[in-house]
């Protein structure tokens, strides 16, 4: 080995060797860069399916992951039974009030306009009033009744996991967002971990090529330059769980290290874009399980006609007719389910308030082990972070050999 050589070869390319460092933290930075954006975008596949082409590896696996984040939700964060018994139906009673009476007037006059018209029109506009009056007194009653019922069976109404799932998985970039937004740290630090790693890495392939001036050696460290710097920013999010000392020094997985924020941010998406009122409202009504409550509604509604009549029941049913009757009964079910979706609008901001969906999940995420803390973010990037480390590797390999082009010739 030749120093004197060596030294002279540096002297006369000292611009090479003094770019293999920085060329090398570019690379760090890039296939950093690179490996985010392939986590999240595209959002739909792009190319020739099923191998030639790539999609995003959160849109790609929306329903994996949704399916994951919800079952810690339920399981860790969320007791549907407690959530839902926060709703006091007194109160729902009183934000519904108004547009509740409305509702119950257009049905019973719509009723009794399509079953019997002669009837409704002859009777004075005040015996008109006294009955419309006497329903609509009873219905605070019976929505409060339903509402409780509802609330202590909502596994009968409300099929909450699907839901959750639904949610996210219908808007991918939801998904997306609730990775992005509550590890921005994590990402950003992935980037900028890629330039100090890949400086050192530089340093040492500065030594590999003043001592072998093999044209391989840029490629090789180009590559491994993108699969170490990939492999341990990942590592470093995580691990260790709990903190380290070694002398005055103190470390940390980032992501556990950040639990507070975290909380906080991951609350303020769930409870702002995913558990909302809005789409349990639309779940409820909608859902594979609405039918239960559509004929909770149909009994009630029959129940209070039934009421109505009472004594006279038998004489009703005489005027109108038996098969008649039934279909009135059948007939005021339908319409007060018609107009349940835009008379539950009403009733949102109160129900946001009483569930409390924020401060529930950031006290419970303090509760949390490590191992389950991690499970918020980890599945995000542990099914398919070999894709992402190996195309670091692959960049940083190409980029090497772009610098053996430029050396070399």
């Amino acid at each position: 080995m030749d120093i004197s050589a060596i030294l002279e070869d540096i002297r006369e390319h000292w611009h090479v060797y003094a770019t293999m460092p920085f060329i090398a933290a570019l690379i760090g930075y890039i296939t950093k860069r690179v490996a985010i954006e392939m986590m999240f975008r595209p959002l739909e596949f792009v190319g020739i399916k099923p191998f030639l082409g790539w999609q995003g590896v959160i849109p790609a696996n929306s329903r994996r992951m949704a399916t994951t984040a919800v079952d810690l939700l339920t399981k860790n964060l969320v007791d549907p039974q407690e959530i839902f018994s926060r709703l006091d139906p007194d109160e729902m009673v009183k934000e519904l009030e108004e547009p509740l009476l409305k509702a119950v007037e257009d049905v019973t006059r719509e009723v009794m306009e399509q079953y019997q018209p002669r009837l409704w029109e002859l009777l004075p506009t005040r015996a008109q009033r006294m009955l419309v009056d006497q329903v609509r007194a009873q219905a605070p009653k019976v929505v409060a009744r339903l509402m409780r019922e509802v609330s202590t069976n909502i596994d009968e109404v409300l099929d909450v996991n699907e839901m959750l799932i639904n949610a996210m998985v219908r808007d991918k970039s939801l998904t997306c967002r609730l990775i992005k937004e509550v590890a921005t740290p994590e990402l950003r630090f992935i980037a900028r971990s890629g330039i100090w790693f890949g400086f050192v890495i530089g340093l040492i392939q500065f030594v590999a090529w003043a001592l072998t001036k093999q044209p391989l050696i840029m490629p090789i460290f180009g590559f491994v330059t993108g699969f170490v710097t990939d492999w341990l920013a990942l590592k470093m999010i995580f691990y260790p769980r709990e903190p380290r000392r070694f002398l005055f020094f103190s470390w940390q997985g980032m992501f556990q290290k950040r639990r507070q924020a975290v909380a906080k941010d991951y609350g303020a998406l769930i409870a702002d874009e995913v558990l909302t009122v809005r789409n349990v409202m639309e779940a409820v009504l909608t859902g594979p399980k609405s039918d239960k409550l559509f004929v909770m509604i149909t009994r009630e509604v029959q129940r209070t006609i039934d009421a109505q009549a009472s004594i006279a029941k038998p004489l009703v049913a005489l005027t109108v007719g038996g098969v008649q009757y039934q279909e009135m009964k059948r007939a005021a079910a339908e319409k007060a389910i018609a107009y349940l979706p835009e008379t539950v609008k009403h009733v949102e901001s109160y129900a946001t308030d009483a569930l409390d969906v924020r401060n529930t999940i950031v006290t419970k995420m303090q509760q949390l082990t490590p191992l389950e803390f991690e499970g918020i973010l980890r599945p995000a990037f542990q099914q398919d972070e070999w894709k992402l480390i190996a195309v670091g590797a692959v960049i940083g390999g190409l980029v090497g050999e772009l610098q053996v082009l430029l050396l070399l010739h």
